[in-house]
């Protein structure tokens, strides 16, 4: 046991004594560079889930066992009645009876008279029909004036409309009367003739005009209109005018074309000199006007052009007219501001009747002939400036060729022959003279709308003329304006006011004898401001009475050179509405 246990503690020893002679000894590990060939890319091996189905082995098996309900039903005894609902009431204001009929009568200083009596009756199965009377005349009364100044206009008119599923069609016709008087006579002329009766004149006109409109076909609207227009000299023109449209598919877009046809065929009943003879015209003219609208979110554009053909009659020439047809808008912000621009052109048909309704003291000598508006460009904004306030700015540029200018008939050289031959000779009755014209037009309008009982509105328009054959363009003025506004209250009341301004244009007198015409002078025509102001009240659904104050100013500017118009006048009237 002894020698065992020394086999066991001698290497013990000895080692444990190596080891303390080694923690003695001095460190000689040294610092080293270890350069690394290769970085080192750890891999993760892709893992795989275990596609194992858990088996259940469940040896019990349970069943449904029906189940049967069984509900006992026992009455309740209550005393408890249920009332019924009312419906609460509802207060409703009467509609406001409408009247189809009125009858207006206003009288007023000068001896004007205005009436006007429409009745109409519809029956569910064949229509409705219509009849118009209208009277408007004045004693004159014009001061200076030593001639008869007073003025009278009738029209009568029937009308029968029929509305059904598909389409709507009337048919209405008449006939008119307008009496006039070439009062506006040189003062070197005044003793030249004292008939009043001499100087009145007398335009009549007859009209049949149907218009149809239909719904789900190609063909949309069409209308035609013949009118027979004379006066009391035997000058008389016929007039047929159709207008229709059309909107076509093709390629899945919808072409709109606008068809026209018109004939027109008169003459003069005198010539304004004896060695000339009375002037004839007339033309027929056929067009179409296609046209194609596209709509790119804020742009809408209309590209289409128009051809015509006019065959001329008479001393009308023959003649073919091309023209473009574009117009477009751009929203550049909402409503806010909206940019329009345009080029287009069109034949303006004339006719005798169209010059007496601008210039009612026309001699019954005069040629007519179409006028071409070759081109008209123009470009403008319009939008808002507030909700309340709008606004629309427009430039342009027009051509016209023939453009008709209203100018002084030529009046007898002292001594000459014509004196007294001719009861509109004496410079107060005017001709038609053609001139090729172009325009530069600027235009500016204002809109606002304070409420929906106030409106008010500014527009002015500056032209600048430039003639190629007259010295002037005459009776043009340069500037137009006009200022307007209207009221209406809760209270049953309204008003409204009027103010225009035209601009000073130009005439010319032209002398003749022995049938040769010389210009004497260029005149200028003041320019006028006119004042006009409405106010009435509605006393029922029956009845309204009304005042009018026109020309408040009490200017008697000239209209036409040597034409006055009366100064200030007031009329009064009422309007009664009823049923049949």
């Amino acid at each position: 046991m002894y020698k065992t246990f020394q086999y066991i503690l001698t290497p013990l020893v000895f080692l444990l004594c190596a080891t303390l002679m080694y923690s003695q000894e001095k460190d000689t590990i040294q610092t080293d560079v270890i350069n690394v060939v290769k970085p080192y890319t750890p891999t993760i091996s892709d893992a795989f889930k275990v596609k194992t189905i858990p088996t259940t082995d469940d040896n019990a098996t349970s069943t449904k066992k029906p189940v049967d309900y069984n509900i006992l039903s026992v009455p309740v005894a209550s005393t408890f009645i249920p009332t019924k609902g009312k419906a609460a009431l509802v207060e409703r204001e009467k509609p406001e009876l409408y009247y189809e009929n009125y009858f207006t009568l206003g009288y007023g200083s000068y001896g004007n008279l205005v009436s006007e009596l429409y009745v109409t009756k519809e029956f569910n199965r064949i229509g409705s029909f219509g009849a118009r009377l209208t009277q408007e005349m004045s004693d004159g009364g014009i001061d200076d004036k030593i001639l008869d100044n007073s003025f009278t206009n009738t029209n009568v008119e029937l009308e029968y409309i029929k509305r059904q599923r598909d389409i709507t069609w009337s048919v209405k016709g008449g006939i008119e009367r307008q009496k006039y008087n070439w009062y506006g006579i040189e003062n070197r002329y005044e003793n030249a003739t004292n008939d009043n009766e001499q100087v009145g004149h007398n335009y009549y006109d007859l009209y049949a005009i149907g218009d149809v409109a239909f719904d789900y076909t190609y063909v949309k609207s069409a209308s035609v209109t013949l009118r027979r227009f004379y006066d009391q000299f035997e000058s008389g023109e016929n007039h047929l005018n159709f207008k229709g449209r059309v909107d076509l598919p093709i390629v899945d877009q919808e072409i709109t074309t606008n068809v026209r046809l018109e004939y027109l065929n008169g003459h003069a009943g005198e010539s304004y000199f004896q060695s000339i003879d009375a002037p004839e015209y007339g033309n027929l003219l056929f067009g179409v006007s296609p046209a194609y609208q596209l709509r790119r979110d804020n742009l809408t554009l209309n590209i289409g052009a128009s051809a015509y053909y006019m065959l001329g009659i008479n001393d009308t020439e023959s003649n073919l007219y091309l023209y473009p047809n574009i117009t477009g808008s751009f929203r550049i912000v909402d409503d806010v501001v909206i940019a329009y621009g345009g080029l287009t052109g069109d034949v303006e048909q004339n006719s005798y009747r169209k010059f007496s309704q601008a210039n009612q003291f026309l001699s019954p000598t005069i040629s007519v002939r179409p006028t071409d508006n070759s081109f008209n460009a123009y470009l403008g904004m319009l939008g808002k400036f507030t909700n309340d306030i709008g606004y629309n700015v427009k430039l342009g540029y027009t051509s016209e060729r023939d453009k008709a200018l209203f100018r002084k008939n030529a009046f007898p050289a002292s001594g000459t022959s014509m004196s007294g031959s001719h009861v509109y000779g004496y410079g107060n009755s005017f001709t038609v003279v053609y001139d090729n014209i172009k325009t530069i037009q600027a235009l500016v309008e204002l809109n606002v709308e304070m409420n929906r009982n106030l409106k008010m509105g500014f527009r002015a328009e500056y032209m600048n003329y430039q003639s190629e054959l007259e010295d002037e363009a005459w009776n043009l003025p340069n500037i137009k304006a006009s200022v307007f506004g209207d009221y209406l209250s809760d209270n049953k009341w309204f008003a409204g006011a009027k103010i225009f301004y035209v601009g000073e244009r130009k005439d010319q007198n032209v002398l003749t004898g022995d049938n040769v015409t010389t210009p004497e002078s260029t005149i200028s025509i003041d320019g006028y401001v006119d004042v006009n102001v409405n106010a009435g009240y509605n006393i029922s659904n029956r009845f309204t009475v009304f005042l009018n104050l026109n020309n408040v100013t009490g200017d008697s500017y000239e209209r036409w050179s040597n034409y006055n118009v009366q100064g200030f006048q007031i009329l009064g009237g009422a309007t009664y509405k009823f049923d049949f």
